[in-house]
């Protein structure tokens, strides 16, 4: 199995070499990564010589990550974002959860950075709401076989919640694999915009979305 590390950037400039720095022993085992860059900052020059491919695209995660995926050559997609660092052990856990007639996507259990006590409450949250519906997030570094997301159409080319749709689409083909392996990621957001605060919007967009909300009007309020 070989995977197709699918990184997709905005203005990552400050962050971009450690995210792609702790990549290089999976890049040295034969996988690939593909950084796809949409701000205006030195993210494309500083990830040239770490990665793989360096494309650019339009802003939108959707675009960017389809835009990597189709030059992708890997048997396996991997997004993830450069706030995020998976562990050591993704690799064979992907390659022996999607071994067989097993699932054909999944994603990892998630660690918030912060140290809060309410970051331990939010992440142990996430990670059950996602066993319980079937439901990922980016945060949680999805993976898919090339071939089940191309089926599907890859993603929904909206502003916000293109994570939700593609889970929704996956999920009708089979459930996906839960692995309890944590990637970690960051927690800026909850801390800059403070924790309960974020939880609460980050529920309300997706009732709304559920609900047939717009994505732009509730990536205008996500933003």
């Amino acid at each position: 199995m070989r995977l197709s590390i699918i990184v997709p950037c905005l203005d990552e400039a400050a962050g971009i070499a450690a995210a792609l720095n702790a990549l290089a022993g999976l890049r040295q085992r034969g996988h690939e990564v593909i950084v796809v860059d949409a701000g205006d900052d030195a993210t494309a020059e500083l990830a040239l010589p770490l990665a793989d491919r360096v494309l650019r695209a339009p802003r939108g995660r959707a675009v960017q990550m389809n835009r990597g995926a189709a030059v992708a050559g890997g048997d396996v997609l991997l997004f993830l974002h450069a706030d995020t660092r998976l562990p050591p052990s993704a690799e064979q856990l992907i390659a022996d959860g999607l071994a067989g007639t097993g699932p054909a996507w999944g994603r990892f259990d998630v660690r918030l950075s912060g140290r809060h006590p309410l970051l331990r409450v939010v992440e142990t949250a996430m990670n059950w709401r996602s066993r319980l519906t079937g439901i990922a997030t980016g945060d949680q570094a999805i993976f898919v076989t090339r071939d089940r997301f191309r089926a599907v159409g890859g993603y929904p080319e909206i502003p916000l919640m293109e994570d939700i749709a593609l889970s929704k689409a996956l999920r009708h083909q089979g459930p996906p694999l839960c692995l309890r392996a944590r990637v970690t990621t960051s927690s800026r957001r909850w801390e800059r915009h403070g924790i309960v605060r974020t939880v609460v919007l980050m529920w309300s967009l997706r009732l709304r979305y559920f609900c047939g909300a717009d994505p732009a009007e509730l990536a205008r309020r996500y933003d």
